[in-house]
């Protein structure tokens, strides 16, 4: 009998997005579900950090499985918590798109104050459902305590100096979870001894050199969220906003890209030591032309439908990325990072 094949070993970098980050955990749940490959590291921002949270607090607890779970059951009570809120997709929204809840007028009234009034005033007790959602679901005492499983890293952004700040895993709790998902025009800043933080997505969405410093294999697998390219120039108020958001969450992992692929142009013409820089191979999973025909509102769309059209799109980007891409594990980037990012 034949013993079986070793585990190709990954670290996954898990951007940020909103609802929209139901696609990551489905990229997330098919990679654990395939059995081929083993989660080495993981590290997230905003929705990415709270899927890295579950997927490293599942691998740490009980496995592959268990982490498939946890990942399931912070979206379902999500989407039950998205439930009391009033602004949900109407029959036209629906109609229209699978997504998007650009006709519901309490979006819309959300919008518009949120563009003339601050979280301290629209929410002075600072109410956030997500937080205790992931209090319950996540034991952060394992999680903290698992390094040697699964490392988990977590992004935000220091509202006062504007530098990124990643949370070791030591550090790691419902309230630093929070910190990398803060969006400014939903939340007050965040603070944790006495620092104030704000969404990751702004300087590190998410970072990879986390990951290259931990250690281990050099195979990255980013999970990309926030489409890079667009077919149309964006016409409307929110459009607008919108890709300007996009092109801010995405221009911190574009540069992160280049030096790395600075790197390796170094390491191809002999110029480093291969001794002593090592070459990181790069994957990425997307949807570009997927998600980019949802609106920002679409980001806060909790709706279970519109969560597991998302998950079943993951998947399926997921699988078709093992079915082409898995011999490369290990081997070589299977991403042209230059065509890519550059």
């Amino acid at each position: 009998m034949s013993a079986a094949p070793t585990k190709k070993k990954i670290k996954l970098a898990l951007q940020g997005g909103g609802s929209h980050g139901a696609y990551a955990w489905g990229v997330v749940d098919a990679l654990l579900e395939d059995g081929r490959v083993e989660i080495e590291a993981v590290v997230g921002t905003s929705a990415g950090a709270m899927n890295a949270a579950m997927t490293g607090c599942g691998l740490i607890t009980g496995g592959p499985e268990a982490a498939r779970d946890l990942l399931r059951r912070f979206w379902k009570k999500s989407s039950d918590e998205g439930k009391k809120s009033p602004i949900q997709a109407t029959p036209l929204d629906k109609m229209l798109s699978r997504g998007n809840i650009e006709f519901s007028p309490l979006w819309a009234t959300f919008d518009a104050m949120s563009r003339i009034f601050s979280p301290y005033e629209l929410n002075p007790m600072n109410l956030n459902p997500l937080q205790k959602i992931i209090a319950d679901v996540v034991d952060f005492p394992a999680l903290r305590a698992g390094g040697d499983i699964c490392k988990v890293f977590i992004a935000a952004t220091n509202v006062l100096t504007g530098r990124l700040r990643v949370f070791e895993q030591a550090e790691l709790s419902p309230e630093t979870i929070m910190a990398s998902a803060c969006l400014p025009f939903l939340f007050q800043a965040a603070e944790i001894n006495g620092e104030f933080f704000w969404d990751g997505g702004y300087s590190g969405n998410p970072p990879i050199f986390p990951l290259i410093y931990a250690g281990g294999t050099n195979d990255i697998l980013v999970v990309q969220i926030n489409p890079i390219n667009i077919t149309e120039v964006p016409r409307t108020a929110r459009g607008i906003m919108d890709r300007i958001n996009t092109l801010s969450f995405n221009s911190s992992l574009m540069r992160e890209m280049r030096a790395i692929q600075f790197v390796s142009d170094l390491l191809d013409g002999n110029e480093l030591d291969a001794a002593k820089y090592k070459r990181v191979n790069i994957h990425t999973i997307d949807a570009e032309a997927e998600l980019a025909q949802f609106g920002v509102s679409s980001k806060l769309n909790s709706d279970w439908d519109f969560l597991t059209y998302l998950h079943d799109m993951g998947r399926q980007k997921a699988q078709e990325f093992l079915a082409e891409h898995f011999d490369k594990i290990g081997v070589e980037s299977s991403t042209d990072v230059r065509a890519k990012f550059f």
